[in-house]
């Protein structure tokens, strides 16, 4: 029996856990698919990856990711990137 083996990058799942966060603090921000997209992605190109492989490295991995200093690095990641797309929207009104 072959055992599923899976690559995640688990930044990328602790940078939309803490979003609503962020946009929860602008209300004026948009809060669309295509802007949330937006903030993540740009987020996320500041933030160093953070590849596990398997489910039980992602678990740990996440918990470490979660902890302070990260959690700090993601929140101010989080806050440029909403100021810059909602001084630059791409979506259509």
């Amino acid at each position: 029996m072959t055992k599923k083996v899976f690559l995640k990058n688990i930044m990328e799942d602790c940078v939309w856990e803490l979003l609503d966060s962020i946009l929860s603090q602008d209300p004026e921000v948009c809060n669309c698919e295509i802007c949330r997209h937006d903030i993540v992605a740009l987020a996320l190109n500041e933030l160093p990856p953070h590849y596990v492989v398997r489910e039980k490295g992602a678990i740990y991995s996440k918990i470490r990711i979660l902890e302070n200093q990260y959690r700090t690095d993601i929140y101010q990641e989080l806050t440029k990137a909403l100021i810059a797309v909602k001084k630059a929207p791409r979506h259509r009104d």
